[in-house]
């Protein structure tokens, strides 16, 4: 059996990606491919660290679904496209790829086209896509193909066909469509289906196309709807020729085959719904109900269908006021329904159902993360003199289990070591001072984009501030300060543990790569002079929050906590306007606030936390050029982090967050974890919640995640 992935690239293109995905995909069916990973078809969130450093928050990678769940991108209708026509061609599970050779030009005669063929018994199936896979230009081309009457040069009736740029496509020959053989088509198929006696044959074509199909013992073709196509009979059989348009053509044939011809713009909105299966077939599609599936055509999504009788239950979704038509289905349809509500509907000349589903925009209101009454704590109580480190984990291995790195220090720094494998990570490291310290050295690795940041006692010594393709740094830092000799001192550095590394190379170990300080030098010391404790998240392995999971909680003292849950006591904590008030020099702070929502019920209403981009003021005073502030946040929403934002790197500044975290009617906890690193501070300016588009839902009520509240942590410190 066959199988292959098809990539796409990691941002969001132009519409252009449409035809480049286009002719991936279809490449990869050229070869008789029998199982297909699309890359990606849903990415969603990399929430509570389950991403990789290469990655951010964000796991969209420009899939078919968007990460709030739309499917407005080209590429998800084109998936679609492909889909309903490969699950209506049984003909190709059985197919054969051939030897090509000697492709370029083949079956055309023209160099610039590259035609791929793959055989079953009967049908035939010819890719066609451009030989030089970047180019963008228009090729027209005459093509023969072998049929069951002989080789045929397409299109019999005259003119030309067309390729437009990185576009690809199917042609097919003797594609049985429910016992009546179409002979060929330039035009690709969406799908076909079978009530009764009658065949419905859908096919489509790009704009400015010319198409042209032929069905054996077609008999007479007449036009019930548009005009444009031009019918003759060739050896038997019955041949359609046409220009594609926005308007639709239906050409009833008198073979019992209704021919709907589409531009492809209009495929997009035609679906193949099947009808409920039985406990033995589940979700998946039951093989005697396919022939016989609705075709139905409406805007947006479409979900489920039910024929109960004459009845038709339809439900979907709608981004505004709708045509829907259903084609197929019972003979007499006495009812339609979408989402439970009846409509009035009308038969058309072709036999099928229309009707309007009406779209009713919601009133949404969303509040101002400005008001919505924030409190605010130190997020660093551990630079404080009477901070007690006694529950922390000392670092007293005199060997590491990382079989990929050799220490370079008394005792193991290595965070995993210790069992500390996600999130944030605070070192302690404790000495008496001589009154020599001068300099520091520090050598730490966090992955890419990971930073880390640096306190003696209580002074600020410095920061690395991150940078995208550094996933570890080493840096000498003058301490510019003179401690007394005998006094007992603590180095605090805090590192940014962007998750471990991937191994994309089979046999290699880079998942090993160490996490945490990899060495240091404190000048006038011995390495053995410095005792260090560590923590990451609160129990490490042995993690506090066995509903959110073992990634979703790092080192900070906030979360340690446990106070970016629900009913944290925050009472007590300074009021605050927020992030937005920021800190006026280096520093981590949280804030956690609790606000109610009230969306209304029906819609699906995307909601994204939005960050804008600013500078350092002092930066740009000190150097003469601006540069991003450096700062890095984590955003927490009823106890599940949801994103990690640093704004000196980027890329994403706006995170999307599901209904099911969000509570769309009721009470809602967004906590924020603010780790500034700008000697003259930092704040998070256009920092807000965002609603998109409110999409009516036929999908029924989202039950929320688990959302267990604060209480106690035994043992946190």
């Amino acid at each position: 059996m066959n199988s292959s992935e098809s990539s796409v690239s990691f941002c969001i293109v132009d519409e252009s990606q449409q035809s480049a995905d286009c002719t991936a995909d279809k490449n990869n069916f050229a070869q008789a491919v029998k199982i297909l990973n699309l890359y990606m078809t849903y990415g969603g969130t990399n929430w509570g660290n389950l991403g990789h450093p290469g990655g951010y928050t964000s796991y969209d990678y420009a899939a078919v679904i968007d990460e709030s769940l739309g499917v407005e991108r080209e590429k998800y209708s084109e998936a679609k496209l492909e889909a309903n026509f490969l699950q209506a061609s049984p003909a190709y599970t059985t197919s054969v790829y051939q030897n090509n050779t000697h492709n370029n030009g083949s079956y055309t005669g023209n160099p610039a086209l590259t035609v791929t063929a793959t055989f079953s018994d009967a049908t035939k199936f010819f890719v066609i896509r451009q030989a030089n896979y970047s180019s963008v230009a228009d090729v027209s081309y005459q093509i023969t193909l072998p049929t069951s009457k002989g080789n045929i040069t397409i299109p019999q009736s005259g003119g030309q066909l067309t390729l437009h740029g990185r576009d690809s496509k199917f042609h097919v020959t003797d594609y049985d469509v429910g016992g009546v053989n179409l002979l060929y088509s330039t035009a690709e198929i969406f799908t076909w289906k079978q009530y009764g006696s009658k065949r419905v044959l859908v096919v489509y074509g790009g704009p400015n196309e010319q198409h042209e199909l032929a069905v054996s013992n077609g008999g007479r073709a007449h036009v019930v709807e548009g005009s444009g196509v031009k019918s003759t009979t060739k050896n038997g059989a019955t041949v359609l020729g046409f220009q594609t348009s926005s308007k639709r053509r239906v050409v009833q044939l008198g073979c019992d085959l209704d021919v709907y011809i589409l531009d492809r713009n209009s495929a997009y909105n035609y679906w193949v719904i099947d009808t409920p299966s039985d406990g033995m077939f589940g979700n998946f599609t039951k093989p005697s109900h396919l022939p016989s599936a609705l075709i139905v055509k409406a805007d947006y999504l479409l979900r489920t269908a039910i024929v109960f009788g004459n009845s038709v239950h339809l439900t979907g979704d709608l981004n505004a006021t709708s045509s829907v038509e259903v084609i197929g289905g019972p003979q007499h349809i006495r009812q339609l329904t979408y989402n439970g509500k009846a409509l009035l509907y009308k038969k058309t000349s072709c036999g099928s159902v229309t009707a309007t589903a009406s779209y009713i925009r919601p009133k949404v209101s969303i509040p101002d993360l400005s008001t919505i009454g924030w409190k605010v704590i130190n997020d660093l109580p551990e630079i404080q003199s009477n901070y007690d480190d006694s529950k922390w984990t000392v670092a007293d291995l005199t060997y590491t289990n990382n079989t990929v790195f050799n220490l370079t220090t008394p005792t193991s720094l290595s965070a995993s070591d210790y069992g500390y494998n996600t999130g944030s990570l605070v070192y302690r490291g404790h000495f008496t001072a001589t009154g020599a310290e001068k300099t520091l050295y520090l050598s730490t690795s966090g992955g890419s984009a990971y930073s880390h940041s640096i306190w003696l006692n209580s002074q600020y010594i410095g920061s690395f501030t991150g940078e995208d393709v550094v996933t570890k740094w080493n840096q000498t830092y003058n301490l510019n300060t003179t401690l007394s000799k005998g006094t007992a001192s603590v180095i605090t550095v805090v590192i940014d543990h962007m998750g471990l590394d991937e191994s994309y190379t089979i046999g290699a170990d880079a998942m090993k790569n160490p996490r945490g300080i990899l060495g240091f030098s404190l000048s006038g010391h011995a390495q053995s002079d410095v005792t260090w404790k560590l923590t990451g998240n609160l129990g490490g392995e042995d993690y506090s929050d066995k509903i959110r999971g073992p990634l979703n909680e790092g080192g900070l003292y906030a979360e340690r906590q446990g106070y970016h849950l629900p009913g944290a006591p925050t009472s007590s904590w300074k009021s605050s306007t927020g992030p937005q008030e920021g800190l006026t020099g280096p520093g981590l702070a949280f804030y956690s606030a609790t606000f109610d929502l009230d969306l209304p019920s029906g819609y699906d209403i995307p909601l994204s936390i939005s960050f804008a981009n600013s500078t350092s003021d002092a930066y740009k005073a000190a150097n003469g050029t601006a540069r991003p502030a450096a700062y890095r946040c984590q955003l927490f929403v009823n106890g599940y982090q949801f994103g990690k934002y640093v704004h000196n790197v980027g890329p994403q500044d706006v995170f999307p967050v599901p209904q099911g975290i969000w509570n769309y009617q009721g009470s809602n906890t967004l906590a924020v974890s603010l780790w500034v690193q700008e000697t003259a501070g930092a704040k998070v300016d256009g920092f807000s919640l965002i609603a998109g588009t409110a999409v009516q839902s036929g999908f029924g009520k989202v039950a929320p995640a688990p959302q267990p509240e604060w209480v106690k942590r035994e043992g946190a410190y």
